[in-house]
C-alpha cells in the first residue's frame, strides 16, 4: 500500500501537555515514512481541514518538534467548533473527506475531549460511506478528566498539581495574616460538570485543620446553611478558612451559582465566575474579610509546574494513536489503564469511540467525604500518582524557553472555498 498523509488537529481548550501528544504523533509518524508520508496539522483545529488551511509539519525541524513536548498551549491552534450530527451537518463532513481525498490523507488524529471523540467517530463512518476510508483515531485531552473508560486524561495531572500547589501556598499566605486581616480565601477552578479539578485541591492538605477546609463540587448540591456553618466553624477553630470551588458548583435545582443567562458556541450555559458569588455569600452573612482568585487559564497553561507523569502519558497516547492506525485500527482512542497505585504503574490500552463520544465521567461519590466538603482517602490514592514528578522546561534568562513553529502552509488544492 502506498504511503498516505496524516491529518492532526487540536480541539477545545488546550492544556499544558497537549503539544506533548502532538510531539508523540509527529515523531512516531516520522519513523514510519513508508506508511505515513507526512503529517499535516489543522490551523485552528478542525477548521483548518474545512477551510483547507493546514500546516506542513515536515517543514519543522526535529529539534522544534521535540520542543513541543515542553511547550504549553496549542502549537497549531485549537478551536471550539462542533460539527454536530451527520444528518444536519452532512456538507461539513463531506467537505472534510473532499479535503482528505485531495491531499491523500488516510489517517485522522483528533486530539480533544468528548465532542472531539464524537467527531472522529462520525468522520470514520462518513469516510466509508463516501468510498474513501480514513483511519480515525481520537487522542484523549481534557483538563476536566471526564472522558469515560480511560483511567485519567492527559492534561489533568498537571492541572491537579497546579491547583494543589496553589492551594497550599495561598493557604500559608492567608494563615500568616489571618489574625488581623483576611479570614477567608476562595480559589475558583475549572470543572463545569465534574469535580475532578476541585478534588485535586484537597491533596494540598493531609492533617485535620489543613487547607483546603471546604471544597464545593458540582456533584454535591450547594447547601447555603451548611456551607456557612462550616465556614464559621473553620474560622473559629483554625483562625481562617480556605475554599476551593468548582466553576460548576450548583444548587439542588441544578442552577449554577454563577449562571449569567447566556450560552457558548456549544450551547453550554455561560458561567460568570463563582468565586465572587461565594465571597459575597460569606461577606453578607458572616462579615469576614475575604480574598479570592480565579485560576482560569493559568491552571491549564502552567507548563513550568507540569506533572512528569502527565507529560509522559500525553506523549504516550499520541504515539499509540499512530501505532494503532498503522495496525489498521480505526474509530478507537488510546486509553490509560491503571495497573497499580503503589507503586504507580499504568499501560496503554484502547477503547471504541462509540463508548466514549459525548459521555462524561463524574467524580465518584466515594471520592467525596461524607459531609460533602472534602475528599476521601480513596480519592487521594487516585489523585496523588497523577501529580508526581517534575519535568521542567529549559530556561533562558529566568524564563521558560518555549518553541514557536514555522507554521508553513500546505498549498490548497480545491477550487471551492468553505466558510465556517
Amino acid at each position: 500500500m502506498p504511503a498516505m498523509n496524516a491529518f492532526y488537529a487540536q480541539s477545545g481548550g488546550v492544556t499544558a501537555v497537549i503539544n506533548a501528544s502532538a510531539c508523540g504523533v509527529i515523531e512516531t509518524a516520522r519513523k514510519h515514512r513508508k506508511q505515513i508520508k507526512n503529517v499535516y496539522a489543522g490551523r485552528n483545529g478542525i477548521i483548518g481541514a474545512l477551510t483547507e488551511d493546514m500546516i506542513d509539519t515536515n517543514k519543522e525541524s526535529a529539534r522544534n518538534i521535540a520542543a513541543l513536548k515542553h511547550t504549553p498551549g496549542g502549537a497549531f491552534g485549537s478551536a471550539r467548533y462542533k460539527l454536530g450530527s451527520i444528518e444536519r451537518n452532512l456538507a461539513e463532513y463531506e467537505r472534510l473527506i473532499e479535503v482528505f481525498k485531495a491531499h491523500n490523507i488516510g489517517y485522522f488524529f483528533y486530539n480533544g475531549g468528548n465532542d472531539s471523540m464524537d467527531t472522529a467517530h462520525k468522520v470514520s463512518q462518513v469516510s466509508k460511506r463516501m468510498g474513501f476510508p480514513v483511519a480515525c483515531l481520537g487522542i484523549p485531552k481534557t483538563v476536566d478528566n471526564d472522558l469515560p473508560i480511560t483511567d485519567n486524561c492527559p492534561g489533568f495531572g498537571s492541572v491537579a498539581k497546579y491547583v494543589a500547589v496553589s492551594t497550599r501556598e495561598a493557604a500559608l499566605d492567608v494563615l500568616s495574616m489571618a489574625k488581623t486581616s483576611t479570614k477567608v480565601f476562595i480559589l475558583e477552578v475549572m470543572g463545569r460538570h465534574a469535580g475532578w479539578i476541585a478534588a485535586a485541591g484537597g491533596v494540598a492538605g493531609s492533617a485535620p485543620g489543613d487547607a483546603p477546609h471546604i471544597i464545593l463540587f458540582p456533584e454535591i448540591p450547594f447547601n447555603k446553611r451548611a456551607f456557612l456553618k462550616r465556614v464559621r466553624h473553620c474560622v473559629e477553630q483554625y483562625g481562617y478558612c480556605v475554599i476551593v470551588v468548582s466553576e460548576g458548583a450548583r444548587y439542588a435545582n441544578n442552577q449554577f451559582l454563577a449562571e449569567v443567562g447566556t450560552r457558548d458556541a456549544f450551547g453550554h450555559v455561560q458561567l460568570g465566575g463563582v468565586a465572587p458569588v461565594v465571597a459575597n455569600i460569606v461577606s453578607d452573612n458572616l462579615g469576614y474579610k475575604y480574598h479570592y482568585a480565579i485560576a482560569d487559564y493559568l491552571q491549564r497553561s502552567a507548563r513550568h509546574i507540569a506533572s512528569a507523569v502527565d507529560v509522559e502519558q500525553a506523549y504516550a497516547v499520541g504515539r499509540a494513536a499512530v501505532r494503532f492506525a498503522l495496525q489498521g485500527k480505526t474509530a478507537i482512542m488510546p486509553i490509560i489503564t491503571r495497573v497499580s497505585d503503589k507503586p504507580y504503574r499504568w499501560r496503554i490500552g484502547e477503547a471504541p469511540l462509540s463508548r466514549i463520544a459525548n459521555r462524561e465521567k463524574m467524580l465518584p461519590r466515594r471520592y467525596i467525604s461524607k459531609d460533602g466538603f472534602g475528599i476521601t482517602e480513596a480519592a487521594r490514592r487516585y489523585l496523588q500518582p497523577l501529580m508526581r514528578g517534575e519535568d521542567y522546561p529549559p530556561y533562558i534568562n529566568g524564563l521558560p524557553d518555549y518553541v514557536s513553529l514555522r507554521g508553513a502552509s500546505v498549498a490548497p488544492l480545491l477550487k471551492k472555498k468553505f466558510v465556517v
